[in-house]
């Protein structure tokens, strides 16, 4: 899907804030509410807006370890038994299969480094995994929220 200007304002406006109302979008893009209800519709018709979430700051809820953990799996574990295994636990913020030694990266966020601790055992412990290998966060360098990749559907 081509976007134009306006759409490409309207997701814009969409990623900084997914609760304004048609109204508020209409006003700062020059398109009545029906119209910007229209357009938005159609976007997500077309898959470009797959839907609304909220932000969260992971340290306003006392979540502040932050670590990134390379799965190497047993035998020939498929994509979507990995997905259903990590999906189990709410601390997996994301995952995704790679390339090279490592089968798949979790992304993990935590309260402290014992609470991360029992995270790692508890997917050390699936039947599917063979072995870890983890990286803590120190400090993030770059960010860009909104742009985080396709989501896997299932």
């Amino acid at each position: 899907m081509r976007l134009d200007p306006v759409d490409e304002r309207i997701v814009a406006l969409l990623l900084d804030d997914g609760r304004a109302s048609f109204a508020e979008i209409g006003a700062q893009v020059g398109l009545s509410a029906p119209a910007v209800k229209r357009r938005v519709d159609r976007l997500r018709q077309a898959g470009a807006v797959t839907g609304f979430t909220a932000k969260v700051d992971p340290r306003a809820l006392g979540w502040t370890t932050e670590a990134y953990v390379e799965l190497f799996c047993q035998g020939k574990t498929s994509p979507a038994t990995i997905r259903a295994g990590v999906a189990r636990f709410p601390e997996v913020v994301a995952a995704c299969t790679l390339t090279g030694e490592a089968d798949a990266l979790v992304h993990i966020l935590t309260a402290d480094i014992g609470h991360f601790e029992r995270v790692l055992e508890r997917i050390n412990a699936e039947p599917y995994v063979a072995r870890t290998r983890s990286s803590l966060v120190l400090s993030r360098l770059l960010e860009r929220p909104g742009l985080t990749g396709q989501e896997t559907p299932g």
